[in-house]
């Protein structure tokens, strides 16, 4: 059966609102939020339309009763990447049902930033179409404002952009391009990119007009797996524009992920406590990359963490290729949101926890933003060093923040 297109409405704020970190809630605000989204209605009806019961416990044993639930229903990659998924064979009322319930969970319906200031601008990498859509909005937010249309490359002296007192991060990975996603760069005019971080960089000196970084830093180690770079531009009237990709923390099983790009960032700026940060992804990934964001930078890092996804109506994103959204890309990604919330919740240093109807009771008693020593006890030049991140992660962090 053919895919099933979804057409997402005009941008507004979900319904459900996603876990945050705030000065005043700090992480007991995150709990309670975890416990707000994954006990909410949208989420209750979907899983009864695929015939499942709502698992009895507290939050934790809930999540991992909706993991366990939506690896046998909503599971489509079956390890797999995401553009090599199945679409799974909907009836017209169940593909409405999961868009009216990924729309309320926050999956589709794009938000502006909700201010115009932060410390960091953080972009992250993802398919070749993203880099460009992704890229281009960061652009965009920095030039002239959420409200505005895009400016040029290269444009300067706008008004009305979102302030960075720090740096924007484009973070990326070795991972290399499928034939489809050279094709679809080649579409877009962009060519000579081999990798996912190629496609960043070549997306910031498109969005950003500039040509040549003043900084060009890394390790070839001979395997992209134990390899980093990490490129600086200076765009006129924007703060520094930083492609970075890391190594790998597990090199001998997996290329770096996500977790592993956000940590080395992390160290390499020196993240603080307070810092606010403003991540850009797609709408579809903004519940689970929001939470994972949570879980590797807020909670370690004590930072504030807001995630945007990209506004596809603006009119640059709109000549830039986007794939189709259908009921099962927006199931897999509420199947991913399950996973991040699962994978945030025991890192929480909170005192209390709350189960998914709300009712408090007892939970973790780790303190606020300890942060846990690398092996040895070996810190980081910032003081600091992320969960579960390895010591060969932080030295090669120290040796990047130390070099000219």
């Amino acid at each position: 059966m053919p895919a099933r297109p979804v057409s997402p409405p005009g941008p507004t704020g979900p319904s459900v609102p996603l876990p945050n970190s705030t000065p005043d809630g700090g992480v007991d605000a995150i709990s309670s939020g975890i416990a707000r989204w994954v006990g909410s209605a949208p989420l209750r009806e979907l899983v009864a339309r695929f015939g499942g019961r709502w698992p009895a416990g507290d939050l934790a044993t809930v999540l991992a009763g909706l993991d366990d639930f939506s690896a046998g229903q909503w599971d489509f990659r079956a390890g797999r990447e995401r553009p090599e998924a199945r679409e799974p064979d909907l009836d017209d009322a169940t593909a409405a049902q999961v868009h009216a319930a990924a729309s309320a969970l926050g999956l589709v319906r794009p938000r502006p930033p909700a201010q115009l200031r932060y410390a960091h601008l953080v972009v992250l990498g993802g398919l070749a179409h993203a880099c460009l859509r992704r890229v281009a909005y960061a652009a965009h937010l920095l030039h002239a404002g959420p409200g505005a249309q895009l400016a040029p490359a290269g444009a300067t002296g706008a008004t009305g952009g979102v302030e960075v007192s720090g740096e924007v991060a484009v973070l990326g990975s070795y991972r290399p391009l499928s034939e489809v996603e050279r094709r679809t760069l080649a579409d877009a005019g962009v060519s000579g990119c081999d990798t996912e971080v190629d496609a960043l960089d070549a997306a910031v000196r498109r969005s950003f007009g500039v040509s040549v970084p003043e900084v060009d830093d890394g390790l070839d180690a001979g395997h992209p797996h134990h390899s980093w770079s990490s490129r600086t531009y200076r765009p006129a009237g924007t703060p520094p524009v930083r492609v970075l990709a890391a190594p790998s923390s597990e090199p001998e099983r997996r290329r770096a992920h996500t977790a592993d790009t956000q940590r080395f960032w992390a160290e390499h700026a020196q993240l603080a406590p307070g810092d606010e940060v403003l991540l850009v992804t797609a709408p579809i990934y903004v519940p689970f990359q929001h939470c994972d964001a949570l879980r590797t930078l807020a909670v370690p890092y004590g930072c504030e963490i807001e995630t945007v996804g990209v506004d596809p109506t603006l009119p640059e994103l709109v000549r830039l290729p986007e794939p189709t959204l259908t009921p099962g890309r927006y199931l897999q990604e509420i199947r991913s949101a399950i996973r991040s919330m699962r994978a945030l919740y025991p890192t929480l240093p909170s005192t209390v926890d709350h189960d998914a109807d709300g009712v408090r009771s007892a939970g973790p008693t780790r303190q606020p933003h300890d942060r846990p020593q690398a092996p040895g006890g070996a810190r980081g030049q910032a003081g600091v060093v992320a969960r579960t991140a390895s010591a060969k992660t932080s030295e090669r962090c120290s040796k990047l923040r130390n070099r000219p």
